[in-house]
C-alpha cells in the first residue's frame, strides 16, 4: 500500500510539474491560484482538521498577509523582507485569535472567529491611508531570487510550487512529531488529552498561530500573482469558501486541500459550459457530495474499507450461527 501511495505522489508531482508547460497562461494562472489555496487550506486544515477547532477567520489571515507584502513593496521594501513580515505578523494575530477558543467552542468559535474576519475586512476598507480602502493597491510587483524573475507566468507558478512543496515537507513532518499527535489528541477528546498530560492551552493558540501563518503567505503569493489586491477577496464569504474546501477535501486528511482547493477553485472554471447555471451546478455538486461523503473526498477509501470490513463481519457471523 505505501508503494502505491507512493507511486502516486511521484505521478501526481510529475503531472504538477510538467502540465503547466502544455497550458495558455490562462491555464497557467489558474493552477498558480490553486495553489496558493491549497497553500492558505494547509493552514486552515491544522486548525479545523488536525486540531478540531472551529474557524471561519481564515480569509483575515489572508488578505493581511497580501497587504503586509503590498504595503512593504509600496514603501520601497522587497518582497523578501516583506514575506517574513506577513508571516509573524499573522503568527502574532492567529495566537491572539486562539484565545477566544480556551473559552468558546464549536459554534460560539465560529462566530467569534467571523466577527474576527468582518473586523478585519472593515480595517482593509476604510483605512485608505494604509490600505488604498476601495482603490486598493496596485502594481504589486512579482519577486526575483539572486537575479532570476518570477515576472512570467509559468516561473511564477514554479515559484508558488515551490512554496507549497517546502510547506507541505514542513507540516507532513510536523503532523508525524509530537506536535501532530498532541493535535489529534486535542480533536478527539480535549479532556483525555488534558489528562494525559497535553497542555491543551498551548496547542489550541498554536493551532490558529500555524495555521494564520499559512495563510499569510499564501495571501503574499496571491498578492503577486494578481498584482493588484483590494478587500473584495478577504471578506467573510471568502472564508466560508476556505473552510468548505478544507471539509469537501477531507478535514484531518493531509492530502485533503489538493482536492478541497482543486473543487473550490478549478471546477467552478469546468463548468462555466453551463454558463449563467454553473454556480447552481456547483453549489448542488457541493450539497450532494456532502451528502453522500460528510467527511470529505478522502474518506471514501476508509468508508469502502469500513464497509468490506462490516461484510466480512456479517458472513463471520451467519457462518457461525449456522454451524451445529
Amino acid at each position: 500500500m505505501n508503494k502505491i501511495a507512493l507511486g502516486a505522489g511521484l505521478l501526481g508531482l510529475l503531472a504538477v510539474v510538467l502540465l503547466p508547460t502544455q497550458l495558455k497562461n490562462h491555464g497557467i494562472y489558474l493552477f498558480t491560484y490553486w495553489l496558493i489555496y491549497v497553500i492558505a487550506t494547509m493552514g486552515l486544515n491544522l486548525t479545523v482538521g488536525y486540531a478540531g477547532q472551529k474557524s471561519l477567520g481564515h480569509a483575515a489571515f489572508f488578505g493581511i498577509g497580501a497587504y503586509t507584502v503590498a504595503i512593504a513593496m509600496k514603501a520601497g521594501l522587497s518582497f523578501w523582507l516583506g514575506l517574513p513580515m506577513a508571516a509573524l505578523l499573522c503568527f502574532g494575530v492567529g495566537l491572539a485569535l486562539g484565545f477566544p477558543a480556551l473559552r468558546v467552542q464549536t459554534i460560539y468559535l465560529a462566530f467569534a472567529t467571523l466577527g474576527f474576519n468582518t473586523a478585519v475586512w472593515l480595517v482593509m476598507r476604510n483605512e485608505e491611508w494604509l490600505t488604498g480602502g476601495t482603490f486598493g493597491i496596485n502594481n504589486i510587483a512579482r519577486p526575483e531570487l539572486f537575479g532570476v524573475s518570477f515576472d512570467g507566468n509559468l516561473a511564477y507558478y514554479y515559484f508558488v510550487l515551490a512554496f507549497a512543496l517546502v510547506l507541505g515537507l514542513l507540516q507532513w513532518g510536523l503532523l508525524r512529531s509530537p506536535w501532530g499527535k498532541a493535535f489529534t489528541a486535542l480533536r478527539d477528546n480535549p479532556i483525555r488529552a488534558e489528562s494525559l498530560g497535553v497542555d491543551t492551552r498551548s496547542y489550541t493558540l498554536m493551532s490558529f498561530a500555524i495555521g494564520a501563518v499559512y495563510a499569510g503567505i499564501a495571501g503574499a503569493l496571491f498578492g503577486s500573482l494578481v498584482q493588484f489586491i483590494d478587500p473584495a477577496p478577504f471578506t467573510v464569504e471568502a472564508s466560508i469558501m476556505m473552510y468548505l474546501m478544507v471539509v469537501v477535501g477531507g478535514p484531518g486528511y493531509f492530502l485533503g486541500p489538493l482536492l478541497g482547493a482543486a473543487v473550490g477553485v478549478i471546477l467552478p472554471e469546468w463548468l462555466r459550459f453551463a454558463q449563467a447555471w454553473y454556480l447552481l451546478v456547483f453549489g448542488l455538486s457541493v450539497m450532494l457530495l456532502m451528502v453522500w461523503l460528510p467527511d470529505g473526498l478522502l474518506s471514501l477509501p476508509d468508508r469502502l474499507k469500513a464497509r468490506r470490513q462490516a461484510r466480512e463481519a456479517s458472513a463471520a457471523r451467519a457462518a457461525q450461527g449456522v454451524k451445529p
